[in-house]
């Protein structure tokens, strides 16, 4: 049986993150943004206090992408949705177990940002956080690991939130999970929109993609400017003295289907695109979440597409594999709960003899918590291979302190190393370790520098820029 825990607090700050070179992805190119922590203490029944942290950058333009909002409205939406969470969170007095919890509060959250102006993936992303540094602290608080503890569902997820599934295939998919769970996760090597392609500092250059096996490549929108570029980058990853692997990145930049199917087709007839079609895993979220939910795939069906932006409720995938998808991202900053959920309902699908799949898509978890995190999700949910390159566009640690990197590198060796430049990434021939994964706690030995940070910042009502 899950333990019960009562909530006792929940504080939330930030830091900020400069990038060491632009990234542009749909619309929007980053230079900086910040990054959230999540600190919550509660008390978990017979056991005391425990306190747990989570973190995950607050990014600009991707979980809301309204033409209308600038991109720092965006990131107030993300900052009222924590806030709105943590008033919902707090209202539970009682012991009850992490999931309860998230039950009892996600509608209510989705319906209370709704209010706002807030879309359904952006309000998602205060529970998703809070989530995490609960799970943190009921598993220092019981004493185990997520891995152990997620076997045992020591979270209490049931199927309240997902009719369609039952309690006994949540459980069994977790102890499956753990059984088979990845201790090597390749990482999937972003090349944004403005990354170079050619030369030093280009795809093929070992220094930028430190040895990566799988390529993610965004797409613009545009087919005809897309497969010039896609061709470019084909004949620089043919030159790797190693195979490699792409997936394909929309970020909802392609209007409709008629935009899409061109692209689908120069990339099935057109000679100059043999070296990147015929590494060809996926095609994510090519078309805007709103179109993706109302349009089937149809012939296009005969490749493979993934849903990410779209994903924002646990009634989305189904809906997805109704229309012809494929797929599903995991990323911890739309929720654990609803990855697991997914992860489940996908293995019950491919029992009966289809072929779908998790992917781990999540460019953006920086070192410490966010990074470690997600990557232990990923490997519960036996991902091989995840997008991980946020060390690319962020130098190390970037602005934490110097001896909370240092405390991460000595309790999490395998997977971060002294360059003599500062604490980087430790990619091992194109892997992450997570064996260091296996301690006390959610994935992570020790927590920030809680001292070194600074508040969240109040947010602007996006109700006053919407009206």
């Amino acid at each position: 049986m899950a333990p019960s825990l009562k909530l006792r607090d929940i504080a939330f700050f930030e830091r900020p993150v400069h990038f060491a070179r632009p990234f542009r992805f749909g619309a929007i190119t980053l230079h900086a943004t910040a990054q959230l922590f999540v600190r919550v203490e509660i008390e978990v029944e017979s056991k005391g206090i425990a306190v747990g942290a989570s973190a995950e950058m607050l990014v600009p333009k991707w979980f809301d992408k309204r033409p209308e909002l600038s991109p720092a409205q965006t990131v107030d939406g993300l900052r009222r949705s924590l806030q709105i969470a943590r008033a919902l969170y707090l209202a539970q007095t009682g012991f009850q177990t992490a999931f309860d919890l998230h039950a009892e509060c996600i509608g209510a959250q989705v319906a209370a940002c709704a209010r706002e102006n807030i879309p359904p993936l952006a309000a998602a992303y205060g529970p998703a956080e809070i989530d995490k540094a609960i799970l943190d602290a009921l598993l220092r608080g019981v004493g185990t690991n997520f891995f152990d503890g997620m076997a045992a569902n020591i979270a209490g997820i049931d199927a309240r939130l997902s009719p369609d599934l039952d309690k006994g295939d949540v459980d069994r998919c977790l102890v499956l999970g753990n059984e088979y769970r990845s201790q090597r996760v390749a990482i999937r090597h972003t090349v944004g929109l403005d990354d170079r392609i050619e030369g030093e500092g280009g795809v093929a250059d070992p220094k930028q993609n430190a040895g990566a096996r799988f390529f993610k490549l965004k797409l613009g929108g545009d087919p005809e400017a897309d497969v010039s570029r896609l061709i470019r980058i084909g004949g620089e990853l043919s030159k790797l003295s190693h195979d490699y692997e792409v997936t394909l990145d929309g970020n909802e930049q392609y209007a409709d289907m008629t935009a899409l199917a061109a692209l689908v087709d120069r990339l099935e007839r057109d000679d100059a695109l043999r070296s990147i079609f015929r590494k060809l895993i996926y095609i994510e979220q090519p078309m805007p979440r709103d179109i993706t939910r109302q349009l089937p795939l149809g012939a296009l069906k005969r490749r493979d597409f993934i849903i990410d932006e779209a994903d924002d409720s646990y009634d989305a995938w189904p809906a997805a594999h109704e229309l012809g998808y494929s797929g599903v991202s995991s990323k911890s900053c739309k929720g654990i709960y609803k990855s697991i959920v997914n992860f489940t309902r996908i293995a019950k699908l491919n029992e009966d003899g289809a072929e779908c799949f998790v992917t781990g898509e999540d460019l953006t978890c920086q070192p410490g918590p966010a990074l470690q995190q997600d990557l232990a999700l990923g490997a519960l949910l036996c991902l091989e291979h995840a997008e991980r390159n946020g060390h690319h566009y962020v130098d190390g640690f970037g602005d934490a302190p110097t001896a909370e990197a240092q405390a991460f590198a000595v309790a999490h060796p395998d997977l971060y190393a002294d360059t003599g430049h500062g604490i980087r990434l430790n990619i091992h021939d194109g892997d992450l370790l997570t064996g260091s994964l296996n301690t006390v706690g959610f994935a992570t030995s020790v927590h920030p520098n809680w001292s070194a940070l600074g508040p969240l910042e109040q947010p602007k009502s996006l109700q006053e820029y919407l009206a």
